[in-house]
């Protein structure tokens, strides 16, 4: 197999994480017995070094100018910090040359990037939650999706914040090299397997405000620990040692979402992790967290994520079988044996 292209661009302001995390997912192939993994080169404008958000200094391998990525490339966009307007020598030449690569990868606010260069419009993308009304209202040709972790548009992929540039550098790597290797580079860097690309950005947790009041806050975090539990208003009020009603009406000006919707979330991404990372049947992860039977654990995955639970196992579970992560330390990385 022919070593595939990795071009990522750099620039002042850049999130380092956002360069980082792809490009260790990417070089972990390498360390995979039997893979030819990725040449990845690093540039930015002129080819100085460049000052990611953080301070972090970074050298890159060259100068931006002078890449030409064409067939076999897969052009990686970080986001970072915009200081001003966009770098024109960028998005000058993005536009030149960003079509040329196999695979156009933004990720975060990357994706910003790329609109501005005419690189997404009309296609369907995404980016950090923070920004996706803006690349919304600044680039209508874009049919902006605020809520997946990624977004696969032909051969342009675009990310959400940060982590969710792991997720999409495993998906290509599937793609690749095979589901067992992203596994193993998965698990290596203590990541989970591959988040879907429909996932939502935000946890359970996340999606909804963290309560003011100490009360409210341990009713979501046992909301979270024990989702088959007893999770009815009256007996989470009881917990918050307030009236049902008081209760209800306090949690949703606290959180946003009413105990009902939070609850179901959290029901949910429980459920999802249990058909990812387990061999659990499926008519006991309905009875963990609190559904009863699998027909409702059908029709809440299938209302929140599009698809029943079987085919979700079946897309994005974990083999059941060993691995070659699984075995003592350190395979699959032969190289880094001990003498």
């Amino acid at each position: 197999m022919s070593v595939r292209n990795v071009l990522v661009v750099l620039y002042d302001g850049v999130q380092s994480l956002d360069v980082t995390g792809p490009v260790e997912v990417f070089a972990a192939v390498d360390r995979c017995p039997g893979r030819t993994g990725y040449a990845i080169r690093t540039v930015s404008p002129g080819g100085g070094p460049v000052r990611t958000s953080s301070g972090l200094a970074l050298l890159p391998d060259g100068a931006l100018e002078a890449a030409r990525p064409g067939p076999g490339t897969t052009l990686l966009v970080p986001g970072g910090r915009f200081t001003a307007d966009f770098e024109p020598r960028i998005t000058d030449w993005l536009r030149a040359r960003g079509s040329g690569a196999e695979r156009l990868v933004s990720v975060c606010t990357g994706g910003l990037l790329l609109a501005e260069a005419g690189l997404l419009d009309g296609r369907r993308a995404t980016t950090h939650w923070s920004a996706c009304e803006a690349m919304a209202r600044d680039y209508p040709r874009v049919s902006v999706e605020p809520d997946p972790i990624y977004v696969r548009d032909g051969p342009v992929a675009t990310s959400a914040g940060v982590t969710a540039g792991i997720d999409l550098a495993l998906a290509l790597v599937e793609e690749d090299h095979g589901r067992d290797v992203a596994l193993v580079i998965a698990r290596h860097l203590v990541v989970f397997l591959r988040r879907p690309g429909n996932q939502a950005q935000f946890s359970a947790q996340l999606a909804a405000q963290t309560a003011r009041r100490e009360p409210l806050r341990d009713v979501q975090q046992w909301i979270t620990e024990n989702p088959g539990g007893d999770v009815g208003v009256e007996a989470l009020a009881a917990r918050a040692r307030l009236s049902p009603r008081h209760f209800a009406r306090a949690f949703r000006a606290e959180t946003g979402v009413t105990p009902g919707r939070y609850v179901e979330r959290v029901r949910v991404e429980h459920a999802r992790r249990l058909l990812e990372d387990t061999g659990e049947g499926i008519a006991q992860i309905a009875r963990t967290c609190g559904y009863g039977t699998p027909e409702a654990l059908r029709r809440a995955f299938v209302k929140a994520l599009g698809q029943p639970p079987a085919e979700y196992r079946r897309r994005f579970g974990s083999p059941v079988r060993p691995c070659a992560a699984d075995r003592p330390a350190p395979a699959p990385y032969e190289h880094e044996r001990p003498a």
